[in-house]
């Protein structure tokens, strides 16, 4: 018998037009793998999200990005509904998407962090919480929104003109110039290392969504040492978070320093993201990978 899936897309936080992508590839790729397939695009309607969910699918793939859809939100509704689903627990992606939790337990485990503090916007508006450069971050979003660096020299710290966008508490991290870093994780395995580059003064949002944002060497081409490092960090870092599924955890190296910076719950999925690049370069296809995340689809219920 075809097995039903759900496709959860879209939602309402600042990552919409991304995780409409996602959803929009999984769709096809589901498709493509023989399963029966049902896209809902979610709205902030929890009853109507509710009657899409029924007759139950058998499995729902959360292609959500960011707030509600990547938080424990969504996964909190499902565990009641009782429906498997992909990717992170409730738990593990509240934990993951906060990422002065998700450094403290890194952490305790050994994987190196830059240093950095939690700080509301009026003890930023004093005046630099931490020596320059440095990078004034949302505690809880992801795809670099919201993402400042201040450098030496700067006037003042840029907020696109709309006020203090952040919320009442910000983490301030120091920068670690150098190279971008990222290892995808597929249940117990870390798949390889990607070398990202971008003419961008970061890997900021477009120049991970916009095409030409940036260009990915894999297998990076760096000294063993830093690599396996970065693969021992990410699965160590997809364990002590107690995650399932696909994860992608992001470094900085300087050449003498290399630090962790989060771990994604619900990476990029188009055939082109970052995770499915990896699960390909390995020899799994897009479509053979998204059956394996449906396979492997639980719930905490």
């Amino acid at each position: 018998m075809t097995r039903h899936v759900a496709v959860l897309m879209g939602g309402w936080s600042a990552e919409r037009e991304v995780s409409l992508a996602s959803g929009a590839a999984c769709v096809q790729a589901l498709k493509e793998a023989g399963f029966d397939v049902t896209p809902i695009d979610v709205q902030r309607d929890m009853g109507a999200l509710i009657t899409r969910l029924y007759p139950k699918p058998d499995v729902v793939f959360n292609a959500l990005h960011g707030r509600y859809g990547e938080d424990g939100c969504v996964q909190g509704l499902l565990n009641i509904l009782n429906i498997p689903y992909t990717h992170s627990g409730l738990m593990a992606s509240a934990m993951a998407m906060d990422k002065p939790t998700a450094k403290r337990l890194f952490e305790e485990v050994g994987i190196p962090v830059a240093s950095h503090i939690v700080a509301s916007e009026e003890e930023i508006r004093k005046g630099d919480p931490m020596p320059r450069p440095y990078v004034i971050k949302p505690c809880n979003e992801g795809s670099s929104v919201g993402v400042h660096i201040v450098r030496a020299g700067d006037n003042a710290m840029n907020f696109d003109g709309t006020g203090w966008p952040h919320g009442e508490r910000v983490m301030v991290e120091e920068f670690i110039e150098g190279h971008e870093f990222t290892v995808a994780v597929m249940g117990d395995r870390a798949l390889t290392v990607t070398d990202i580059t971008t003419e961008r003064n970061f890997y900021d949002y477009d120049a991970k969504y916009v095409d030409g944002g940036s260009a990915h060497t894999l297998p990076a081409k760096i000294d063993k040492e830093i690599f396996d490092a970065c693969m021992d960090y990410a699965l160590r870092a997809h364990q002590i978070l107690g995650c399932r599924g696909m994860t992608r955890t992001d470094f900085r190296y300087d050449g003498e320093r290399l630090v962790a910076l989060e771990l994604n719950t619900q990476p990029g999925m188009t055939a082109t993201s970052l995770g499915p690049e990896q699960a390909e370069y390995v020899g799994i296809s897009f479509p053979e990978l998204v059956t394996w995340m449906v396979d492997n689809a639980e719930c905490d219920a």
